[in-house]
């Protein structure tokens, strides 16, 4: 178990710092390290500290949070096939930041976007813990994301349709298809608080959803108050998807994958899958996000794209396993 923590502890730092290393501009290790931690304000310097940093900490942030989400959603709904999406937060945010673009708000505010978008997730977040109620239990949490996410799909789609704005809609269809290019340390500390809110309410999961894997009603004899384990687990989802969605668009697959491939690790143990796979989804996105420096560079591959290109084909792989073996 130590080793496991270790090796994805040690992989995240070796990729964070091949991150900060590898881009177009073609500048030697040496001189990126004394750019990034030097004093000097030239040309390097922007490079590192403007452009290479704020990519390489949102890769490991917003990784991180997608596995941490997607561990705590599969735990509770003890369903491995559940992932952070579910409860309709990142079709909100997606929303409110189509309509921020569409509206040309995008363009006259720089952080426009990420702030609709935010502003998005918190109302789709509030209309399913409407839709769900106080006391409602998995399944109608599952059936009020559902309904959230394929009502922000279709108004999402009827934007699209009724644009008379090519470049608005052109603008849209790379956004949601999501990448961490161009951002800056404004959007890191735009959503850096939600997402350490996000991250202490998830993280505090870990006694519940251990309880949760013997059944709801042993849960509630050892004293876990399930409303609240609900409410903790929407809220924290909302801040860490939203505040991800928000500055990196829509990127899939991470919070869906990574715990599945952990859970042998740790015994499939919730309390133990929460960090591995915070760890692990920082890795996925921190190696994804490399990759589409490297892979035709010169024609903006979506990191969004490149996560559903390797993370599609290796959870059917998982399925097909996980089907044979339960023959």
């Amino acid at each position: 178990m130590t080793r496991l923590f270790v090796g994805l502890s040690v992989g995240v730092a070796a990729l964070f710092v091949l991150s900060l290393l590898v881009g177009p501009a073609s500048i030697a290790p040496v001189d990126s390290l004394a750019g990034l931690f030097g004093g000097g304000e030239g040309p390097v310097a922007m490079v590192m500290r403007e452009i290479r940093l704020p990519r390489a900490i949102l890769a490991a942030m917003i990784g991180a949070s997608l596995g941490l989400a997607g561990a705590a959603m599969q735990g509770y709904l003890r369903n491995p096939l559940a992932e952070p999406g579910l409860i309709g937060v990142s079709g909100s945010a997606a929303l409110g930041a189509v309509l921020a673009i569409q509206t040309g708000l995008s363009a006259a505010f720089a952080l426009a976007l990420p702030l609709m978008a935010l502003a998005g997730a918190l109302g789709g977040v509030l209309l399913v813990l409407a839709l769900a109620g106080p006391r409602g239990g998995a399944l109608v949490l599952i059936l009020a994301g559902i309904a959230i996410s394929a009502m922000a799909g279709a108004l999402t789609q009827l934007v699209l349709n009724l644009s008379q704005n090519p470049f608005a809609v052109n603008e849209i269809v790379f956004w949601m298809m999501g990448s961490l290019a161009d951002r800056s340390m404004t959007h890191l500390w735009l959503a850096l608080p939600f997402t350490l809110l996000g991250w202490v309410l998830l993280a505090s999961l870990g006694r519940g959803l251990d309880a949760l894997t013997l059944g709801e009603d042993a849960a509630q004899a050892m004293g876990i108050d399930l409303p609240r384990l609900r409410l903790v687990l929407i809220l924290g989802t909302a801040c860490v998807v939203g505040a991800g969605t928000a500055v990196a668009g829509a990127i899939g697959f991470v919070g869906l994958v990574v715990p599945h491939l952990l859970r042998p690790l740790v015994g499939a143990q919730p309390s133990r899958l929460l960090p591995a796979s915070a760890l692990g989804g920082a890795a996925m996105l921190l190696a994804a996000d490399l990759a589409v420096r490297v892979i035709l560079p010169e024609r903006d591959l979506k990191l969004g794209v490149l996560t559903a290109l390797v993370g599609a084909p290796l959870f059917l792989h998982l399925i097909y396993k996980t089907r044979k073996e339960m023959v």
